[in-house]
Protein backbone atom coordinates (compact mmCIF):
# COMPACT_ATOMS: atom_id res chain seq x y z
CA UNK A 1 0.00 0.00 0.00
CA UNK A 2 1.13 3.29 -0.68
CA UNK A 3 0.31 5.92 1.67
CA UNK A 4 0.40 9.32 0.19
CA UNK A 5 -1.80 12.14 1.86
CA UNK A 6 -3.92 11.37 -1.33
CA UNK A 7 -4.30 8.20 -0.69
CA UNK A 8 -4.94 8.31 3.11
CA UNK A 9 -7.68 11.30 1.97
CA UNK A 10 -9.94 8.54 0.39
CA UNK A 11 -8.82 6.19 2.99
CA UNK A 12 -9.99 8.44 5.71
CA UNK A 13 -13.25 9.54 3.54
CA UNK A 14 -14.83 5.99 3.38
CA UNK A 15 -13.92 5.32 7.02
CA UNK A 16 -16.03 8.34 8.23
CA UNK A 17 -18.59 6.79 5.77
CA UNK A 18 -18.32 3.76 7.49
CA UNK A 19 -18.36 4.43 11.18
CA UNK A 20 -21.36 6.99 10.04
CA UNK A 21 -23.58 4.00 9.57
CA UNK A 22 -22.22 2.32 12.31
CA UNK A 23 -24.20 5.14 14.58
CA UNK A 24 -27.34 3.78 14.74
CA UNK A 25 -26.75 0.37 16.19
CA UNK A 26 -23.93 1.80 18.52
CA UNK A 27 -26.47 4.51 19.80
CA UNK A 28 -29.60 1.68 19.75
CA UNK A 29 -27.55 -1.02 21.76
CA UNK A 30 -26.63 1.64 24.18
CA UNK A 31 -27.15 0.37 28.00
CA UNK A 32 -26.45 -3.58 26.57
CA UNK A 33 -25.26 -5.94 29.77
CA UNK A 34 -22.23 -7.52 29.57
CA UNK A 35 -21.99 -10.80 27.88
CA UNK A 36 -18.23 -11.40 28.10
CA UNK A 37 -16.30 -12.36 30.51
CA UNK A 38 -12.27 -10.92 29.62
CA UNK A 39 -10.85 -11.58 33.09
CA UNK A 40 -10.26 -9.22 35.82
CA UNK A 41 -12.95 -6.06 35.71
CA UNK A 42 -13.02 -6.38 32.18
CA UNK A 43 -15.67 -7.02 29.63
CA UNK A 44 -17.38 -6.87 26.48
CA UNK A 45 -20.71 -6.86 25.49
CA UNK A 46 -23.22 -8.37 22.33
CA UNK A 47 -22.51 -4.78 20.84
CA UNK A 48 -19.13 -4.66 20.96
CA UNK A 49 -19.02 -7.98 18.92
CA UNK A 50 -21.57 -6.85 16.63
CA UNK A 51 -20.43 -3.64 15.57
CA UNK A 52 -16.85 -4.43 15.34
CA UNK A 53 -17.98 -7.46 12.95
CA UNK A 54 -20.05 -4.71 10.94
CA UNK A 55 -17.32 -2.20 10.83
CA UNK A 56 -14.74 -4.48 9.93
CA UNK A 57 -16.54 -6.26 7.36
CA UNK A 58 -16.99 -3.01 5.46
CA UNK A 59 -13.74 -1.81 5.77
CA UNK A 60 -12.42 -5.12 5.00
CA UNK A 61 -14.91 -5.17 1.57
CA UNK A 62 -14.34 -1.24 0.47
CA UNK A 63 -10.51 -0.68 1.34
CA UNK A 64 -8.84 -4.00 1.07
CA UNK A 65 -6.97 -3.34 3.99
CA UNK A 66 -7.09 -6.13 6.71
CA UNK A 67 -8.46 -4.95 10.60
CA UNK A 68 -7.44 -5.81 13.95
CA UNK A 69 -10.20 -5.98 16.38
CA UNK A 70 -10.08 -5.39 19.83
CA UNK A 71 -13.05 -7.93 20.12
CA UNK A 72 -12.12 -10.82 17.14
CA UNK A 73 -8.62 -10.35 16.56
CA UNK A 74 -7.26 -10.50 13.37
CA UNK A 75 -3.83 -10.55 11.64
CA UNK A 76 -0.80 -8.92 13.54
CA UNK A 77 -0.76 -5.00 13.62
CA UNK A 78 2.71 -3.99 13.33
CA UNK A 79 4.03 -4.51 10.17
CA UNK A 80 2.27 -3.25 6.83
CA UNK A 81 -0.64 -1.37 6.05
CA UNK A 82 -3.42 -2.65 8.78
CA UNK A 83 -6.72 -0.94 10.23
CA UNK A 84 -7.36 -1.32 14.28
CA UNK A 85 -10.56 -1.07 15.85
CA UNK A 86 -12.00 -1.05 19.33
CA UNK A 87 -16.13 -0.95 18.58
CA UNK A 88 -17.01 -0.06 21.81
CA UNK A 89 -14.22 1.90 23.85
CA UNK A 90 -15.25 2.86 27.92
CA UNK A 91 -17.48 -0.13 27.75
CA UNK A 92 -18.27 0.23 31.57
CA UNK A 93 -19.56 3.72 30.71
CA UNK A 94 -21.55 2.43 27.53
CA UNK A 95 -23.76 -0.38 29.31
CA UNK A 96 -24.49 2.68 32.29
CA UNK A 97 -25.61 4.54 29.58
CA UNK A 98 -22.97 7.42 30.31
CA UNK A 99 -22.14 9.11 27.13
CA UNK A 100 -18.48 9.27 27.17
CA UNK A 101 -18.11 6.13 25.12
CA UNK A 102 -17.16 5.77 21.30
CA UNK A 103 -15.73 4.20 18.51
CA UNK A 104 -12.28 3.85 18.12
CA UNK A 105 -9.98 3.61 14.73
CA UNK A 106 -6.64 3.87 13.73
CA UNK A 107 -5.04 2.77 10.23
CA UNK A 108 -1.77 1.70 10.80
CA UNK A 109 0.97 1.95 8.37
CA UNK A 110 4.20 0.06 9.97
CA UNK A 111 2.78 0.43 13.30
CA UNK A 112 2.21 3.85 13.33
CA UNK A 113 -1.00 5.68 13.27
CA UNK A 114 -1.41 7.48 9.58
CA UNK A 115 -5.13 8.20 10.12
CA UNK A 116 -6.79 8.20 13.57
CA UNK A 117 -10.73 8.76 14.03
CA UNK A 118 -12.64 8.61 17.60
CA UNK A 119 -16.45 8.64 17.01
CA UNK A 120 -18.23 9.78 19.90
CA UNK A 121 -22.22 10.38 19.05
CA UNK A 122 -23.51 10.31 21.94
CA UNK A 123 -21.67 13.64 22.61
CA UNK A 124 -22.16 14.82 18.94
CA UNK A 125 -18.41 14.70 17.96
CA UNK A 126 -16.25 12.87 15.37
CA UNK A 127 -12.81 13.49 15.71
CA UNK A 128 -10.86 12.98 12.41
CA UNK A 129 -7.07 13.56 11.32
CA UNK A 130 -4.68 12.15 8.29
CA UNK A 131 -0.92 12.46 8.91
CA UNK A 132 -0.04 15.34 7.44
CA UNK A 133 -3.09 17.29 7.74
CA UNK A 134 -5.39 19.06 10.65
CA UNK A 135 -7.57 17.21 13.49
CA UNK A 136 -11.14 17.76 12.35
CA UNK A 137 -14.14 17.89 14.73
CA UNK A 138 -17.42 17.16 12.42
CA UNK A 139 -15.29 18.18 9.42
CA UNK A 140 -14.88 21.13 11.02
CA UNK A 141 -10.55 21.80 11.05
CA UNK A 142 -9.88 23.35 14.71
CA UNK A 143 -7.08 25.59 15.80
CA UNK A 144 -3.65 23.69 16.58
CA UNK A 145 -2.85 23.54 20.37
CA UNK A 146 -1.39 26.12 22.29
CA UNK A 147 1.38 25.86 24.63
CA UNK A 148 0.33 26.72 28.35
CA UNK A 149 0.67 25.68 32.04
CA UNK A 150 -0.36 22.42 33.93
CA UNK A 151 -1.94 24.83 36.29
CA UNK A 152 -4.52 26.18 33.91
CA UNK A 153 -5.34 22.97 32.64
CA UNK A 154 -7.66 19.52 32.94
CA UNK A 155 -6.01 16.59 33.44
CA UNK A 156 -7.48 13.22 31.97
CA UNK A 157 -6.42 10.09 34.20
CA UNK A 158 -6.50 6.52 33.66
CA UNK A 159 -8.48 4.40 36.11
CA UNK A 160 -6.52 4.71 39.36
CA UNK A 161 -7.62 1.18 41.25
CA UNK A 162 -7.47 -1.11 38.41
CA UNK A 163 -4.34 -2.86 38.58
CA UNK A 164 -5.32 -3.82 42.28
CA UNK A 165 -2.83 -3.15 45.21
CA UNK A 166 0.54 -3.93 44.18
CA UNK A 167 0.09 -5.83 41.11
CA UNK A 168 0.68 -4.94 37.67
CA UNK A 169 3.36 -2.48 35.68
CA UNK A 170 1.80 0.66 37.75
CA UNK A 171 0.73 -0.73 41.71
CA UNK A 172 -2.22 1.43 42.64
CA UNK A 173 0.03 2.80 45.28
CA UNK A 174 1.81 4.44 42.55
CA UNK A 175 -1.35 5.74 40.77
CA UNK A 176 -2.83 7.01 43.53
CA UNK A 177 0.40 8.91 44.52
CA UNK A 178 0.75 10.43 41.12
CA UNK A 179 -2.90 11.20 40.87
CA UNK A 180 -2.32 13.30 43.88
CA UNK A 181 0.83 15.18 42.67
CA UNK A 182 -0.92 16.18 39.76
CA UNK A 183 -4.09 17.27 41.30
CA UNK A 184 -2.00 19.74 43.53
CA UNK A 185 -0.42 21.30 40.07
CA UNK A 186 -3.17 20.94 37.96
CA UNK A 187 -6.54 23.03 37.85
CA UNK A 188 -8.43 19.72 38.12
CA UNK A 189 -7.89 16.01 37.35
CA UNK A 190 -11.11 14.22 35.70
CA UNK A 191 -11.61 10.07 35.62
CA UNK A 192 -13.79 9.41 32.46
CA UNK A 193 -13.43 6.27 32.11
CA UNK A 194 -12.61 6.36 28.00
CA UNK A 195 -9.01 6.18 26.33
CA UNK A 196 -11.00 7.64 23.61
CA UNK A 197 -12.77 10.65 24.66
CA UNK A 198 -9.20 11.21 27.01
CA UNK A 199 -7.33 11.66 23.89
CA UNK A 200 -9.61 13.27 21.78
CA UNK A 201 -10.42 15.81 24.61
CA UNK A 202 -6.18 16.75 24.12
CA UNK A 203 -6.41 17.03 20.70
CA UNK A 204 -9.16 19.24 21.09
CA UNK A 205 -8.02 21.34 23.91
CA UNK A 206 -10.45 20.32 26.20
CA UNK A 207 -8.11 18.62 28.03
CA UNK A 208 -4.35 19.86 28.59
CA UNK A 209 -3.33 16.18 28.97
CA UNK A 210 -3.93 12.85 30.08
CA UNK A 211 -2.08 9.70 31.46
CA UNK A 212 -3.18 6.21 30.61
CA UNK A 213 -1.88 3.52 32.09
CA UNK A 214 -1.43 0.63 29.39
CA UNK A 215 -1.66 0.96 25.73
CA UNK A 216 -3.21 -1.12 23.61
CA UNK A 217 -3.59 -0.06 20.31
CA UNK A 218 -7.04 0.04 19.65
CA UNK A 219 -7.26 2.21 22.34
CA UNK A 220 -4.30 5.00 22.14
CA UNK A 221 -3.37 4.51 18.07
CA UNK A 222 -6.18 6.72 17.12
CA UNK A 223 -5.80 9.50 19.66
CA UNK A 224 -2.04 9.59 19.13
CA UNK A 225 -2.78 10.54 15.38
CA UNK A 226 -5.21 13.06 16.66
CA UNK A 227 -2.86 14.84 18.95
CA UNK A 228 -0.01 14.66 16.56
CA UNK A 229 -2.37 16.44 14.10
CA UNK A 230 -3.26 18.90 16.44
CA UNK A 231 0.42 19.63 17.52
CA UNK A 232 0.66 18.05 21.04
CA UNK A 233 2.67 15.57 21.98
CA UNK A 234 2.38 11.72 23.06
CA UNK A 235 5.33 9.57 24.77
CA UNK A 236 5.11 7.23 27.40
CA UNK A 237 5.06 8.38 31.34
CA UNK A 238 9.23 8.07 30.87
CA UNK A 239 9.04 10.55 28.17
CA UNK A 240 10.05 8.12 25.34
CA UNK A 241 7.95 8.68 21.28
CA UNK A 242 4.92 6.66 21.80
CA UNK A 243 5.02 4.20 19.74
CA UNK A 244 3.74 0.53 19.12
CA UNK A 245 5.59 -0.97 21.63
CA UNK A 246 5.08 1.42 24.15
CA UNK A 247 4.05 0.39 27.62
CA UNK A 248 2.09 3.22 28.90
CA UNK A 249 0.91 6.99 27.55
CA UNK A 250 1.39 10.08 28.66
CA UNK A 251 -0.24 12.92 26.16
CA UNK A 252 -0.33 16.86 26.34
CA UNK A 253 -0.39 20.11 24.46
CA UNK A 254 3.26 21.97 24.10
CA UNK A 255 4.18 23.22 27.75
CA UNK A 256 1.95 21.34 29.97
CA UNK A 257 3.50 17.75 28.50
CA UNK A 258 6.70 18.98 29.75
CA UNK A 259 5.19 20.10 33.37
CA UNK A 260 3.55 16.45 33.48
CA UNK A 261 7.17 15.12 32.64
CA UNK A 262 8.49 16.68 35.71
CA UNK A 263 5.46 15.12 37.90
CA UNK A 264 5.99 11.69 37.36
CA UNK A 265 9.96 12.02 37.48
CA UNK A 266 9.04 13.64 41.24
CA UNK A 267 6.58 10.76 42.13
CA UNK A 268 9.45 8.24 41.15
CA UNK A 269 9.43 4.85 39.96
CA UNK A 270 6.65 2.70 39.84
CA UNK A 271 8.22 -0.45 40.95
CA UNK A 272 9.10 1.69 44.06
CA UNK A 273 5.51 0.89 45.23
CA UNK A 274 4.91 -2.44 44.59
Amino acid sequence: MTSTRSDLDTLGATAVEILTAAEGPFVAALRSVPTVDKGGSDFATDADLAIERLVAEQLTRRTGIGVHGEEHGGPPAAEGAMWILDPVDGTANYTRGIPLTGINLALLVDGCPALGLSWLPLLDQRYTAVEGGPLRCNGTELAPLRPGPLADVVVGFGNPHKSGPGKGRFPTAYRLALLEAIARRSLRVRVLGSTAVDLAWVASGMLGAAVCFGNHPWDTAPGARLIRSAGGIVTDLGGTPHGFDSRSVLAGAPGVHGEMLEVLAAVGDPADYA
